[in-house]
């Protein structure tokens, strides 16, 4: 008589009851002599090779992936041995190939299903990362009735995992993910790629052969650098080391770009885990020094951080007991008005979690943080979650979805300034090397065909391995409420570049959003501005006549890109400037509380020069008479003028005002835009 047992319940009476192997499953064979009486030299060597492989295995977890090599020529020798195809599918799941376990771990479990106690955890495990859920939660509850456990396994988080990736699967975010190819990545690791906020420059850390030093570390990899590379006519050029100091002989990995390229975090293991923070003056970056002063750096474990978008806050990752919710958490430390970093904070229950977190970014539009977290909604490891800073809380973490996430490790992800592109390692089945650096686009709400209209320019790429998917509508927005205003800074007269210091105002509040500087070689600057204010942009140095620029944008206003190269002039009489943060009621001479900061820096550079003598003039579009209009910027001047005087203290013999109407345009007066330059403030220089 035939008993029909399904497949499930007989595994289960295997695990409990411990039935005969040689009755449920193919024969295992063993490296021995008897099994392969005319092949003994290959024994030999299959047994040496299985030896080497043991050596790793048997060693810590992260020297694991040391084995595979060895275990692939032992199995190609002997495909049916048990432990050997237990040892190298586990062996893969310490690896960046997870993906690859599945087949041994099942060809192991065919053989003998009691090789090992965690087969079937680990079988799960395989098939959860090929995103096989069913199956995965299948052998996660076999694992359950398994009476000795070993220690961190869960198979109930993991089987939570599995159901949040069924939905995820079934609910994919519409994107297009890109390898971005040879020229960056290479066949051995790639990651942690951070960019610019214009996505004009990107830095990464691999551990190929041309590292400084070109030495392996203890996990038998080359020592990590950082490499450059810039974008030139919209393709990556070929990546350079960055030289000495910020490349050292030892572990040297980037966490984080500033939005103008010109400061870098570093992580060293020093001290179990430190950040460092290097900065480029010129063409140079300076030796990496602790970053955040005593805020960040610990006795314990500091693994990532970030700049926001002004700079006034750095936020890392730490496992300090401090505040700890569980393993890593993500802190902030705050500027103080007196130059110093402030008590580190940590973000609190809603985003930090029991398990870890790390990787986190804030974008620049200064309310939007991405992080990696084993917590939350994860489909499994480390999914990519996102939060919006609004009323000072930060809200419920939301996963950015499926593809970009998977069942494998998803971290360090970066987006660009416009919400349309991202950026992120991974070791998916098109990688060129062990992980790999690839390009998210965002394609937004859904169109006729994925390659089309504004996509079109994706075609012209060199890159053939693609993954789109299309779902009916976009549930996720990535940020993209963003002004990124860019350009070069230079003298005037010489057109050499200047290393200017660039303020950055509210004008609604009068305060100092952020100041940043030019680069003293190339005299580039470039500075995000979120949505939803008024900015005053000063760009000052010593011995020149400040610029000035406004730029008001309202909080609907989306992401553009403002290109604006700056010439200072220097101090000589007869120079002037225009000040565009010098405000007045409509149609009066009444000066706007908007203007302070503006006036603010005309004392100052009064105060500076004490023989300066300078006239205030006021002009107006070619709106009314010619009386009216020479009256009413008359007025404005004197305005000026009276407050520098009764306000600032400002000599008066030491200022003039003159209001010359339309008389002097500086554009067309036959549109919106023109009439609006014409209506301008200047002063000018009479005599120094």
């Amino acid at each position: 008589m035939q008993l029909d047992i399904p497949m499930k319940t007989l595994r289960t009476f295997i695990l409990l009851f411990g039935l005969p192997m040689a009755v449920f499953s193919q024969q295992n064979v063993e490296f021995t002599k008897a099994n392969f009486p005319n092949a003994k030299s290959e024994l030999k060597q299959a047994i040496r090779n299985l030896e080497t492989g043991d050596s790793y295995y048997l060693a810590a977890d992260y020297l694991k992936y040391l084995a595979v090599d060895y275990y692939l020529k032992a199995n190609a020798f002997n495909p049916n041995n048990a432990l050997l195809n237990f040892r190298l599918g586990h062996s893969y799941l310490n690896s960046p190939n997870k993906y690859k376990a599945l087949a041994y771990l099942q060809k192991a479990y065919s053989i003998n299903p009691s090789v090992d106690n965690e087969i079937t955890f680990y079988l799960g495990e395989a098939f959860h990362l090929n995103h096989e859920f069913d199956n995965a939660i299948e052998y996660y509850n076999l694992y359950k009735a398994v009476p000795e456990k070993k220690q961190g396994l869960d198979p109930d988080k993991r089987i939570t995992e599995c159901n949040e990736g069924k939905y995820l699967v079934a609910n994919p975010v519409r994107v297009l993910i890109e390898n971005l190819g040879p020229v960056v990545n290479s066949r051995y690791r790639e990651y942690a790629a951070v960019i610019t906020a214009d996505e004009s420059v990107m830095l990464f850390t691999s551990r190929r052969p041309n590292t400084t030093g070109q030495s392996i570390a203890d996990d038998g990899m080359y020592f990590e650098d950082i490499l450059s590379t810039t974008k030139q006519n919209n393709a990556w050029t070929p990546p350079v080391n960055l030289p000495n100091p910020v490349n050292t002989k030892l572990h040297d990995a980037t966490i984080a770009l500033s939005a103008d390229g010109q400061k870098l975090f570093i992580y060293t293991d020093d001290n179990e885990g430190d950040i460092l923070l290097s900065t480029l003056k010129g063409e140079e970056w300076s030796k990496p020094e602790s970053a955040g002063g005593n805020a960040i750096n610990t006795r314990y474990s500091e693994i990532h951080a970030c700049f926001s978008y002004d700079e006034k806050s750095i936020y890392f990752v730490s496992n300090k007991p401090e505040d700890n919710y569980g393993g890593f958490d993500i802190y902030v430390t705050r500027l103080g008005e007196d130059g110093k970093w402030g008590k580190a904070e940590n973000l609190g229950p809603t985003i930090n979690t029991i398990y870890d977190e790390e990787g986190v970014y804030l974008h620049p539009d200064g309310k939007t943080m991405y992080f990696s977290s084993k917590g939350h909604r994860t489909m499994g490891s480390y999914d990519i979650f996102t939060s919006v800073l609004e009323d000072g809380k930060w809200s419920e973490p939301e996963n950015i979805g499926y593809p970009i996430n998977s069942a494998d490790k998803d971290a360090f992800f970066v987006v660009s300034a416009s919400g349309k592109h991202g950026y992120y390692s991974s070791a998916r089945m098109d990688a060129i090397g062990e992980t790999d650096i690839y390009l998210i686009t965002l394609l937004g709400p859904e169109k006729e065909t994925v390659m089309n209209t504004e996509d079109q320019y994706l075609l012209s790429s060199n890159i053939t391995e693609r993954e789109a998917v299309i779902e009916p509508k976009m549930d996720r927005k990535f940020a993209s409420n963003v002004t990124i205003l860019k350009g070069v800074v230079t003298d005037a007269s010489t057109k050499e570049p200047l290393n200017a210091v660039i303020v950055i105002t509210d004008n609604e509040k009068n305060e100092i959003v952020s100041t940043f500087q030019s680069n003293s070689a190339t005299g580039k600057y470039l500075v995000a501005l979120p949505s939803g204010k008024n900015y005053g942009i000063a760009v000052t140095m010593e011995g020149f006549l400040f610029y000035s620029e406004n730029v008001d944008l309202p909080k609907s206003k989306a992401y553009q890109e403002i290109e604006k190269d700056i010439e200072l002039s220097r101090l000589e009489v007869g120079k002037k400037i225009v000040l565009k943060n010098i405000f007045y009621d409509f149609d009066k001479s009444t000066l706007r509380p908007q203007s302070i900061a503006e006036i603010e820096r005309l004392t100052k550079l009064l105060e500076v020069n004490p023989k300066m003598r300078i006239e205030i003039s006021s002009h107006t579009d070619n709106v009314g008479s010619a009386a009216y209009n020479e009256k009413l910027s008359a007025n404005r001047a004197l305005s000026v003028v009276n407050y520098l005087v009764d306000k600032k203290g400002i000599k008066k013999d030491r200022l003039e005002y003159k209001g010359y109407g339309f008389t002097q345009p500086i554009a067309p007066n036959d549109s919106d835009q023109g009439r609006q330059l014409n209506r301008r403030t200047e002063f000018k220089i009479l005599s120094k």
